[in-house]
């Protein structure tokens, strides 16, 4: 951890949120490979995911556990249903409507973060950040454009609820700078496991799917989620929200290679130049920024950062 600490305010987040992304890279992938009905899928994904999200926070916080989750007060039950929202609308947005729909609703994230920002915390990007969010928004369209079509009503609707709560998850988040709200993920997955058991009570019980799917959703749920997303929720404590939306695009170009790679599908060139576009911009403006606070911090002390 010595060795995080001696990282600038800045690229702890960017370590953090970067790193969540990559993560939650397979998500999709596993999801399809899974192949299990709706509310199937959501109620192991909620309930495996709070298990994970639980074991996250006693590790971390140890005796102070409860202390962690009432830190997060009124604000984080906000959070535990923003990003249980979210969930349901990643989610149930890939089974009713093409893959490139989604992608392309989601990538409109980062702009409406950074609205609510500008509008509720009076927040200001630099225009690099603006330049960067417009030429990302162009990659990730030309990544989905071969799987792009009018779709599913439903899944659109799912998709936008998906990057409208994810947005003010994070927008909210910045209004209790310095409080970690990621102990309340642990609610958001016990909000979608009791939300999809219902259904799936009510539609005729339950029952366990084959080994082999059931061991994806293990994978998935109990490690992959909660591991990246808690990365990816501690994003807002050092970054402007519209700049941790901004980096989740890594998620979405790195998991449609995940699904190329292990699925066989084959790409179209428009979309190695839109993922190449993503990343290229990311880079850019990582290493522009990192050269930039070597100029104005020369003698950087990691500890004092705010």
């Amino acid at each position: 951890m010595s060795g995080f600490n001696t990282l600038s305010h800045r690229q702890q987040g960017l370590l953090l949120t970067g790193g969540g992304a990559l993560v939650m890279s397979p998500d999709a992938l596993l999801i399809k490979v899974a192949g299990l009905p709706d509310a199937e899928i959501l109620m192991w994904r909620g309930l495996l995911s709070a298990l994970g999200f639980f074991l996250i926070v006693v590790a971390r916080h140890r005796g102070n556990t409860v202390a962690a989750y009432r830190r997060c007060g009124w604000v984080g039950i906000g959070v535990a249903l923003l990003f249980s929202m979210t969930t349901c609308g990643f989610v149930l947005g890939n089974q009713y409507t093409k893959g490139g729909n989604v992608l392309m609703i989601l990538a409109g994230a980062p702009l409406i973060a950074a609205g609510l920002s500008w509008v509720i915390l009076k927040e200001r990007l630099p225009r690099r950040t603006w330049l960067a969010i417009a030429l990302c928004v162009i990659g990730i369209v030309l990544v989905a454009l071969d799987d792009s079509g009018v779709g599913s009503w439903q899944g659109n609707a799912f998709a936008l609820l998906a990057a409208s709560t994810l947005a003010i998850n994070f927008t909210l988040c910045r209004t209790r700078p310095g409080i970690d709200m990621s102990p309340m993920l642990t609610f958001a997955g016990l909000i979608v496991a009791i939300g999809a058991g219902f259904v799936e009570f009510s539609s005729g019980g339950l029952s366990l799917p084959p080994i082999d799917r059931w061991l994806v959703v293990v994978v998935l749920c109990l490690v992959i989620v909660p591991l990246g997303v808690t990365l990816i929720q501690r994003g807002p404590l050092y970054l402007p929200a519209a700049e941790v939306g901004l980096l989740l695009l890594l998620e979405v170009v790195v998991g449609t290679l995940w699904v190329w790679w292990i699925l066989g599908e084959q790409p179209a060139p428009l979309s190695f130049v839109g993922g190449a576009l993503v990343i290229g911009t990311l880079l850019a403006k990582g290493l522009y920024e990192r050269r930039l606070e070597r100029r104005r911090y020369p003698d950087f002390d990691p500890s004092s950062a705010t």
